[in-house]
């Protein structure tokens, strides 16, 4: 080797030995300390990660009080339950129905969101696998929703419309004051990014990111942009855009209206950078190490138990496949297969599982 030649290999070597660590890697660290929720679906109809509450709960329009609602822990499990394996990485959720009155599943936005009066951003990231042509029953349909009154009084959310063929849509509406009229949809100046016609199939999964920043500044500073497969798809910039949230009473809402498959959920304390979306789209695992272990099912009773032990035996299987109380009555009130028909006892008034069966069906109830 000629010495000119050794001298470059030995640049090179050095340059080598110097180099930084990839930034795909402090990407990957950066973006997993900036979740403030995470779903995997993996396992359970619940969060796997968060700072709040990571069980669901649903809000149901009130059935004699126009205006007002209903709340309820959980979700309905014949309607929303873990399809296991068909996921982009793992389980995903189901959403099978749409909820009777105006049911809408929602995780807490307290301890879950970035929200900060005087100024905030974040980032959603989920993946969808649906067609919105076909398989959905009303006009409109939220995979995501945040919001404390609705999707145009102060909501962040990205929903298939009633065009037809449907187009995908993201909003960012600012809380419309007392007494005061909220700019509507059609407004060509509504705070929206449209994507007309957008085609999705079932059988084929797609990434969707909302970025943020900037939002309840009091000055006509918020950027928000829509991503779809790891592609900017457009812009809402140079707005004054206030939720305007009472934390206590916000909710990020699931689903809504939704039918098909929805996977790896996950909030973000900041606005992403279009190559940590791009992170997210490539390696759709990216955030699982986030994930704990799935709790195993309670122990049953041992025969004879009383009514007390059935109620606390009722009521830890509940908490363990996120149910309600109320959800165990109704599957087993109604018998909803021969199999909760044979496998269910009743003692009183307390359904529980059959105690020598009920890690099967447990697991079966938390599909």
């Amino acid at each position: 080797m000629t010495p000119r030649l050794e001298w470059a290999a030995l640049v090179c070597t050095l340059l080598l030995l110097a180099a930084p660590v990839r930034a795909g890697d402090a990407d990957e660290a950066a973006l997993r300390k900036a979740v403030t929720l995470y779903a995997s679906f993996d396992e359970a109809v619940k969060a796997d990660f968060g700072g709040g509450e990571l069980t669901f709960s649903t809000r149901f329009n009130h059935p004699t009080e126009k205006g007002q609602f209903e709340f309820k822990k959980g979700m309905t499990p014949d309607i929303f339950r873990i399809a296991r394996g068909r996921g982009i990485a793992g389980g995903a959720l189901e959403a099978t129905d749409v909820l009777p009155r105006n049911g809408r599943a929602f995780f807490p936005a307290k301890g879950n969101l970035a929200f900060k009066k005087g100024g905030w951003g974040g980032a959603v990231s989920v993946w969808v696998n649906t067609d919105p042509n076909k398989l959905l029953k009303t006009s409109f349909c939220d995979p995501i929703q945040i919001t404390q009154k609705g999707a145009n009084n102060g909501g962040i959310w990205f929903d298939f419309n009633d065009a037809k063929p449907r187009d995908l849509r993201m909003g960012v509406f600012p809380v419309v004051p007392a007494g005061e009229k909220g700019i509507a949809e059609s407004d060509p100046a509504a705070p929206m990014v449209r994507v007309p016609g957008v085609g999705f199939k079932v059988g084929k999964w797609h990434h969707v990111a909302l970025t943020w920043e900037n939002l309840d500044t009091g000055k006509k500073n918020a950027k928000a942009i829509l991503y779809i497969d790891g592609k900017s798809i457009g812009v809402i910039a140079d707005r004054d855009l206030a939720m305007g949230w009472e934390i206590d009473k916000a909710g990020i809402y699931v689903a809504v209206n939704y039918i098909g498959l929805l996977d790896e959920l996950a909030l973000f304390n900041r606005p992403l950078t279009a190559a940590e979306v791009s992170l997210l789209y490539r390696q759709p695992a990216l955030l699982s190490t986030l994930r704990k272990a799935a709790p195993r099912p309670p122990a049953p009773p041992q025969f004879p138990f009383d009514k007390e032990s059935a109620r606390r035996y009722q009521q830890a299987h509940a908490d363990w496949g996120v149910l309600s109380t109320l959800d165990v009555n109704e599957l087993c009130g109604r018998c909803l297969s021969n199999e909760w028909q044979t496998l269910a006892v009743e003692t009183d008034d307390a359904w529980i599982p059959h105690p020598s069966r009920a890690p099967a069906l447990s697991g079966r109830a938390r599909r």
